[in-house]
């Protein structure tokens, strides 16, 4: 009876050993699709540009469209990011229909700068250009070349 244990132990440990040779195998076969190797910060840092270009091509293209045709940039909402649209204008504010809380958000203005704009917009009935936006509203010249990238005047 002994030598039937002994050939149970030895199967047994044979089976043991052979379970945990495929588990790791399996383990390391499966490990990159259940942990996925980070990408490198260079590679997140190259996408993040390619999106800032891509955004900055929205931009340029909704400009171009609101210069040629006004009454369908107004339809698209460009520059409206307040307002429901379908249109991607990469990031356009339209000074001339904002709200006070998108004005506000521009690069380089303050919540009292942006208040000016909206109390001059609202008495001259808007804006026809940021040099003419910062006159009027007494927006320091250092501030216009921070937002120049994202704003509009439609009218």
């Amino acid at each position: 009876m002994q030598s039937g244990n002994a050939v149970l132990t030895v199967l047994g440990s044979f089976v043991a050993i052979l379970l945990w040779l495929a588990g790791t195998g399996h383990a390391f076969a499966v490990r990159t699709s259940v942990f996925p190797r980070e990408a490198p910060r260079n590679r997140q840092n190259e996408r993040a540009i390619e999106y800032a270009r891509y955004r900055r091509t929205l931009r340029e293209e909704a400009r171009a469209l609101a210069a040629d045709d006004p009454a369908l940039a107004r339809e698209l909402r460009i520059g409206r990011p307040d307002a429901p649209r379908s249109y991607d204008d990469g990031g356009l504010v339209d000074v001339n229909g904002a709200p006070r809380e998108i004005i506000e958000a521009l690069p380089g203005m303050t919540p009292e700068m942006a208040e000016r704009v909206v109390r001059r917009r609202e008495e001259h009935g808007g804006f026809v250009s940021a040099e003419e936006m910062a006159v009027d509203a007494d927006i320091p010249a250092d501030v216009l070349p921070l937002m120049a990238d994202y704003t509009i005047f439609l009218r």
